[in-house]
């Protein structure tokens, strides 16, 4: 099959599988996709692994205003034609925390330039960036990737600052990458612990509950 009969037979599989309850479910918790079959992710992968990588096809999908297609964009499209160029694409039309999460799992984690991607993101001014942005370095610190101090110094004031934001999407993020930064190494720690100290003194409880449990888990490592 060519490309364009290939995402006409993936298409034909979301009907088969469509979930309407399932769809229902999400849309009440504010999943909001313009067309959404309800599909269970492993069902998607399954689906997946019956087809060929392929950059076209790929490419096809995430043009689909589909929940479904997506996803499915995502798991077949190949590492070695996914451009940073096109990854910027990809993330200025996510919407949805669910994308932003299967995207960074299924595709970006594995990009030879994710960690400079992950850095880019995070300092972006719009939401749905930033959130990818603190979604895949959570997701290359839990593979082991080290940062230089460089680096490190930049993730941490990128983190904490976002912390301080008013927006709960990317402040969870944030939380959920210093959590995975914190499990790496011991000196890492300490650094965190010096930089905690206007969390503490934050007027607003949340930001103190946050450098509490923050200040917990890096204990618990001694």
């Amino acid at each position: 099959m060519d490309a364009k009969e290939t995402v006409k037979d993936i298409k034909s599989q979301f009907r088969l599988y469509m979930n309407g309850p399932v769809s229902q479910n999400m849309r009440e918790s504010g999943l909001d996709y313009r067309v959404n079959y309800g599909i269970e992710l492993p069902r998607l992968n399954e689906l997946a692994s019956g087809y060929e990588k392929n950059h076209e096809v790929a490419q096809e999908l995430w043009k689909d205003h589909v929940r479904e297609s997506k996803i499915m964009a995502g798991l077949l499209q190949p590492i070695d034609t996914f451009y940073p160029e096109i990854a910027d694409i990809w993330v200025e039309s996510m919407h949805t925390p669910e994308l932003v999460q299967v995207t960074c799992m299924n595709l970006f984690q594995h990009l030879p330039y994710a960690l400079e991607k992950s850095f880019q993101w995070m300092a972006d001014e719009r939401e749905y960036t930033r959130l990818c942005g603190f979604t895949l370095i959570a997701r290359l610190l839990m593979k082991g990737e080290t940062l230089d101090e460089k680096s490190e110094d930049e993730f941490l004031d990128q983190a904490l600052t976002e912390v301080e934001s008013t927006e709960v999407l990317t402040r969870q993020a944030a939380v959920n990458a210093l959590r995975k930064y914190i499990a790496q190494r011991r000196e890492n720690r300490k650094k965190l612990v010096r930089m905690l100290s206007s969390l503490q003194n934050s007027p607003k409880e949340e930001n103190r509950i946050i450098a509490s449990e923050l200040k917990s888990e890096i204990d618990s490592f001694r």
